[in-house]
Parts: structure tokens; C-alpha cells; sequence
């Protein structure tokens, strides 16, 4: 801290600054020409001394206040060294002259600078440096702040992000986890895509039992395998049918002379690939009976259902069983025994294969998944991440799993909370900026994530949870054709987040969640503020 400076008598002289000299008084004879001051000094003062003339009233005043100007001109010499006036010793200009007489000129020599040695700087490594300064976002002006505001939206969340530039416009706890609901399934497929690969088959396989007649039917994780025969499409179009492996099978075990003649009389059941539970704690059991989620087990036909055509269809308690009793009916209709015993066991290591069958790839399973917000798939796919990638085969491997899955992208996974595959968990937590940075790499379709793009549902489209007369209606139906995106609904929130392709042209990334208290008008309010980000774009305010 500089010390203070002692108070001074108004009417002393100021004190030249230390690196001045002393300016000498000057008289009227020392402002004579050249000639005369090369004289000699010891006969110029006798001279002058005996023939200086009385001094006139003008004089006289200039003797009088002559100090206190040289001590001005002193001053400003000192103001010219330290801002850069003077150079080369010498003042500049006319910067020193006419303090003297009228017409009469003075120069001054200025001292001789003496350089001042460059300040050795000491980083604290303990204190932060300042940041890189930023350009400042320009002015923006069309503000959503009332919708934000809406009562229906509960406890709201949301940011957008320009997709181009990254620039965040809008945030409201953008950075805070929270529950995701369905839209959970956008994380399970990107981390799907970069474990599995977009073109993964989940393989059931049927292999040679150790007792004679017996036969072990594997699951691979496949819970789309239909058992509808073939020919007839289940609610999973595109999916590997059990009468065709039932009959592939028969036709293996004939083949090899060495069971000629011996039938198939027995079935063990081996859904080993996953273990138990089946049931997320955080799910409610009347998910089963409403027919939104099946138990999750590596074997089982059609997610389950009762009505392997339909979306929403009640599942059992036992969809393993259901599984083994399908396909002993299609073995028995491919011509083997009808009293077959099915019983449950690993597959005997080393066992040779007999017939196998394979699911839609990957891509073809998460376009599925996200076009309808089908759970089943979304926790198939999870725990094939989880197994795949070494994590473990159970709900507490997904955390792993799908937060390892999600790495390669790039974006800082602090704070995931992954419960499940399909986001019915209210124990998911996700933040939005998470959502709005993974929707900008799949916007410019980054490596496999087009795929995603691809599956999600669009507002007013002909299919898809986007398409309902309850989405984008009235005035919010602007938006329709221009924002995709993944709806999510669980009891404690509603969800929407995905990607809008705004009326100036800009391409937004969005997340919103109404979180808390809420009911199924929130769905509407979180379109009304969707549609504010289409009619707004990159002129969004985050005022």
C-alpha cells in the first residue's frame, strides 16, 4: 500500500521531484544572443553587475514569480520524461517555451534518463488466473420468460442451445440433475450405438442338451423374438420369429446321423445372459398390468405381451416361462413331440449349436424404441451395453455401462444418475445442458448418432408420441414438421427434449423438464414454450 502523503503549506514552493535537477535562475543578460555568451564568465558578471539598467515594473514582477515558474517548468519537464514528450535529452517543440520575457525562448535540458529495470512478476499458483476474455453475446430480444413462468410447468428446468455456434441463449437450472422420464432413452441409444455398434444383433440360440433328447434354448437378450408364426407382423415389425428357429432347429437335429431316430423330448430354458431382478425398485408393479413394462429377462417373446401385436399390452409374471412354453408349441408344430418337458438351466459349457436367430440391428431396434417411447427395447439395449461392456448384467451395472457408453462423446457426464434404460425410474437424473450439448452431435448426425435423429418423433408427423391430437395443437402447431424431439412422462414430470429447426433458420437444441406436482396439461405448456424457441430462434433472450 502507498504510504500518505504529509499535508503541505499552501503557500511554500512545490518540490521538484527527485529525478530533476535544480533549474539555475535566469536573468534578461543570460537570455542574451550566442555571441555574447561566449565571453568569459568572469568578465560577463562584472560587466553585467556594473552596467545593469534599473529594473522596469515588468521585470521586476518576472523576478518576483520567476521561482515558482521555473518550478512549473521543472514539473512539466517531469510530466513530458514520464509520458514520453521529451526525447533524445531534449524537450520537444514548443512544449518549454515562453517562460521567460516575451519573444525570449528557453530550452532546458532534460536529465539524463536512467533505465528502470523490468519488474520480475511472481505467479501465485494457489490464485486463480482470469480467464481468456470472451466476446460479448450480442443483444437479443424475444424473451419466453412468461411462458417459463406458466403454473403448469411445475418445477421447470430447460436450456437451448444454438446448434451451430454452441452458444447457450436460454437456461433456467440448465446445469442441475433431473429426472429425465422417457427421454432417458436418448442416452440409452447413444451409448447403445457406441458399445454395441448400430449394427449389433442380439442372437438367441438354440443348443445340444447333455441328455439325450434335449435340447437348451438360449436367450441373447432379444425381447423383440415373436411368437407369432411367420408371415404375421408383431408390434415389432421386422422381428425374428420362434416358429422359424423352432423349425431350423428340427431340421439340425435330424441332420446328424448320430441322433437319427431319437426325438426331442425335453427343452431347458437358460436366460443366464441377465440376472435378476427383473423389476427396478423405483417402478411401479402396476406398470406390469397397465402393459408399459415387462419384467427384464435375456429370454422372452414379445416384450412379453398378451397381445404380441399391441404397443400397450398387460405382461406376466413369469415371461421366461411363457417364452419356453412358445417355443415347445413351435417345435411340437414343426413335428417333434407334443409332450415336451421344459425345465431351467445354464447351457452346458461347450455345448454345439443347433440353430440360432437374430434380432433387427441395433439401428433398426432404436428407431423402434424412440418413434413410440417403447420401454422394452430401451432396457434391452441397456443391459446388452452393460453386458458388453463389462460392467455387469443387472440394474446396478447400467450406471457403468451406459455413463462408460456415453464417454466417447465428449461431454462432461458429472452428475448422471442412470437407473434405467427407459427412464420409468424417478431416481434418473440427467441435466439439460447434458441433453442440449448430446443433441448438437446428433443434429450434425457425429458418428452413428443420425441414427437418432432418425427414430425421433416429430411434431404434427403422421407417427409417433409427436403425432397425438394433444401435441402442437391450436397455435403451438407452428412448430409442426420443425421440432424433433423425445417426449418423456412419468407420475412426477413431463419431459421434451430434442432439436427445432427455427423460422429464421437457426437450429436449436432444446431440454425442458416440468418436474414436481404436475398433470397432463403440462405437456401442453412445455409445447407452448417449444414453440416460442421455433418462433424466436437465434433471437432468443435468456431475460
Amino acid at each position: 500500500m502507498p504510504e500518505t502523503e504529509p499535508p503541505r503549506d499552501p503557500t511554500s514552493p512545490l518540490p521538484l521531484p527527485s529525478s530533476l535537477t535544480a533549474v539555475p535562475e535566469v536573468t534578461p543578460t543570460a537570455l542574451s544572443s550566442s555571441s555574447s555568451a561566449s565571453a568569459s564568465s568572469s568578465s560577463s558578471s562584472v560587466s553585467s553587475a556594473r552596467a545593469r539598467p534599473p529594473a522596469s515594473p515588468r521585470l521586476q514582477h518576472f523576478r518576483r514569480h520567476r521561482r515558482a515558474w521555473l518550478i512549473t517548468a521543472a514539473a512539466t519537464v517531469f510530466a513530458l520524461l514520464a509520458t514520453g514528450a521529451v526525447v533524445g535529452g531534449a524537450a520537444t517543440g514548443a512544449g518549454l517555451a515562453g517562460f521567460g520575457e516575451p519573444g525570449a525562448a528557453s530550452v532546458v535540458a532534460a536529465p539524463t534518463a536512467t533505465a528502470t529495470p523490468t519488474p520480475t512478476v511472481t505467479v501465485d499458483p494457489d490464485r486463480p488466473v482470469p480467464a481468456a476474455a470472451t466476446t460479448a453475446s450480442r443483444l437479443r430480444t424475444c424473451s419466453v420468460a412468461g411462458l417459463a413462468a406458466d403454473g403448469r410447468l411445475a418445477n421447470f428446468q430447460g436450456q437451448v442451445r444454438n446448434s451451430a455456434t454452441g452458444e447457450v441463449l436460454f437456461d433456467r437450472g440448465g446445469t442441475t440433475p433431473g429426472a429425465t422420464a422417457s427421454v432417458m432413452k436418448v442416452l440409452t441409444s447413444a451409448a447403445a450405438l457406441s458399445v454395441l455398434g448400430p449394427d449389433y444383433r442380439a442372437t438367441t440360440t438354440v443348443m445340444v442338451g447333455t441328455e439325450p433328447g434335449q435340447v437348451v434354448l438360449v436367450g441373447g437378450g432379444d425381447l423383440t423374438l415373436t411368437r407369432l408364426p411367420t408371415g404375421q407382423e408383431s408390434f415389432y415389425s421386422g422381428a425374428a420369429h420362434l416358429d422359424t428357429l423352432a423349425s431350423a432347429t428340427l431340421a439340425a437335429w435330424n441332420a446328424d446321423p448320430a441322433r437319427a431316430g431319437t426325438p426331442i423330448t425335453s427343452i431347458v430354458l437358460d436366460s443366464t445372459l441377465f440376472d435378476g431382478p427383473g423389476w427396478d425398485d423405483g417402478w411401479a408393479r402396476s406398470e406390469l398390468a397397465l402393459g408399459y413394462m415387462p419384467e427384464i429377462t435375456a429370454l422372452q417373446v414379445d416384450g412379453d405381451r398378451d397381445n404380441p401385436a399391441r404397443s400397450t399390452s398387460p405382461r406376466s409374471e413369469d415371461p421366461i416361462g411363457r417364452a419356453g412354453q412358445a417355443f415347445s408349441d413351435a417345435l411340437s408344430a414343426a413335428g417333434a413331440g407334443s409332450a415336451l418337458t421344459i425345465t431351467r438351466a445354464a447351457a452346458p459349457a461347450g455345448a454345439a449349436p443347433l440353430a440360432s436367430a437374430e434380432s433387427q440391428p441395433v439401428s433398426t431396434l432404436i428407431q423402434q424404441s424412440l418413434i413410440v417411447s417403447d420401454n422394452t427395447i430401451a432396457e434391452m439395449l441397456a443391459r446388452l451395453v452393460a453386458v458388453q461392456s463389462g460392467s455387469g448384467n443387472t440394474f446396478a451395472a447400467l450406471q457403468s455401462g451406459i455413463v462408460g457408453g456415453l464417454e466417447p462423446y465428449g461431454i462432461d457426464t458429472t452428475g448422471l444418475v442412470i437407473a434405467d434404460g427407459s427412464g420409468l425410474s424417478p431416481a434418473n437424473a440427467v441435466p439439460p445442458a447434458y441433453l442440449t450439448q448430446l443433441f448438437q452431435q446428433i443434429d450434425s448426425r457425429a458418428g452413428h448418432l443420425g441414427v437418432i435423429f432418425d427414430g425421433l418423433p416429430v411434431a404434427g408427423g403422421p407417427s409417433g408420441s409427436l403425432s397425438y391430437s394433444d401435441r402442437f395443437a391450436g397455435d403451438n402447431g407452428v412448430a409442426d414438421g420443425a421440432v424433433f424431439a423425445k417426449t418423456g412422462w412419468i407420475t412426477t414430470g413431463y419431459t421434451l427434449a430434442g432439436i427445432v429447426h427455427a423460422a429464421d433458420g437457426t437450429p436449436l437444441t432444446f431440454a425442458v423438464y416440468a418436474l414436481g406436482d404436475v398433470s397432463d396439461n403440462a405437456k401442453q405448456a412445455i409445447d407452448t414454450i417449444t414453440a416460442g424457441f421455433y418462433r424466436c430462434g437465434d433471437n432468443l433472450s435468456n431475460n
